[in-house]
């Protein structure tokens, strides 16, 4: 059974509005009530009719449909100076919550730390004043392996989230039941639950863990299934960096800071695919993660990677320039080795100076400190 669901929002994306329902309608707020009445998307709106009335005649949508003069006239009854006038008469005022929120005189956040709403983000923990030396990445594993088309959404967290899942298990592990965990995007002040919930979309398939949906992966090499969030920490811990392996159009749909974001607090380095999105590439450079893409002709079916693989990007200690040509050496379990050229998707100069700063962040806070 596909369950769906009709909203007048702008998300459409499976698992969105709710984890069981896979596919999402967008329509006007009229519309969404009338399929309410109705009860069934495999109804034809303009000449079936919704329902029968108290005396069991039929009602159709052009019976409760408002004409635009009606419509007109309520707009000039309703939306006037006046009520602007009022609403923004103390628009800096607020409610009575509002005004009880306890503040200090103090010039900058103090961070609570029992907060599971609020955290003070690690992107300028162990920051030098001057710009890094890049280096080449060797010896990193692979996190995740996947297809094409992969969006924002099931990049970046997003909607709701059971106790079972690596989030789940932080806010109950911080005495948050389960009838408050709320959603990802009312939590995305804190990074412990959005790192939690990057790469765990419902939706999406690792082809390094075949038979799963969702976030999980394959830890290398004791080929043991775990979530992304659970392997990401265990390699971190061993200093082993990461990378994600893709195909086209990576990165494609809404713009979503958090898609970037996750991506550098799991560790992952790079990004190599066939082609990205245009505002998702600008956005992992951003965030410090290098955006690697294939040659022409040259995907992880060619390659035939599976994820076993361990992976070196060599020519960054030389220099980056924008779109350079870099060299990526796969390192297969059978003890082969082989080497393409992979094109740096690091555009302009601009981006350059960011990813040398260590992200876009650090860039402007050392303009600042300067």
């Amino acid at each position: 059974l596909i369950g769906t669901s009709v909203l007048s929002g702008n998300r459409n994306f499976e698992g969105r509005i709710s984890p069981d329902v896979r596919a999402n309608y967008l329509a006007s707020p009229p519309l969404v009530v009338a399929y309410a009445l109705v009860g069934d998307m495999n109804v034809d709106l303009a000449n079936s009719p919704l329902g029968q009335d108290k005396d069991g005649n039929d009602v159709y949508l052009r019976d409760i449909w408002p004409t635009s003069k009606e419509v007109a006239e309520l707009v000039e009854q309703t939306v006037t100076r006046e009520a602007f006038q009022t609403k923004y008469a103390d628009v800096f005022k607020g409610d009575d919550k509002w005004q009880a929120v306890e503040t200090t005189d103090a010039k900058t956040y103090n961070w609570p730390p029992a907060s599971t709403y609020v955290q003070n983000p690690p992107y300028f923990q162990g920051m030098a004043k001057e710009p890094g030396v890049i280096t080449n990445i060797e010896g990193a594993k692979v996190l995740a392996v996947l297809g094409d088309m992969i969006t924002t959404d099931h990049i970046s967290p997003a909607g709701s989230f059971k106790e079972e899942t690596p989030a789940g298990q932080y806010l109950i592990e911080h005495q948050v039941p389960v009838r408050e965990f709320n959603s990802y995007g009312s939590r995305r002040g804190n990074h412990e639950v959005m790192m939690r919930g990057t790469f765990a979309n419902i939706r999406i398939k690792n082809e390094m863990a075949p038979g799963t949906e969702g976030g999980f992966t394959t830890l290398q090499p004791t080929g043991e299934t775990t979530t992304i969030y659970e392997a990401a920490m265990g390699y971190k811990a061993q200093g082993i960096p990461l990378v994600v392996i893709g195909g086209a159009e990576y990165g494609t749909g809404s713009s979503r800071d958090w898609a970037a974001k996750g991506t550098r607090l799991l560790g992952i380095s790079a990004v190599i695919v066939e082609s990205f999105e245009r505002i998702h590439r600008s956005n992992l450079v951003g965030m410090g993660v290098l955006p690697l893409q294939f040659p022409s002709g040259v995907t992880r079916q060619t390659l035939k990677l599976d994820g076993s693989e361990t992976y070196d990007v060599v020519g960054l200690n030389a220099g980056i320039t924008p779109r350079m040509t870099l060299s990526l050496k796969i390192h297969r379990k059978d003890g082969t080795t082989e080497e393409v050229p992979v094109l740096c998707r690091i555009d302009t100069v601009d981006e350059v100076d960011y990813f040398l700063a260590g992200g876009i962040l650090q860039y402007v806070l050392k303009r600042l400190a300067a």
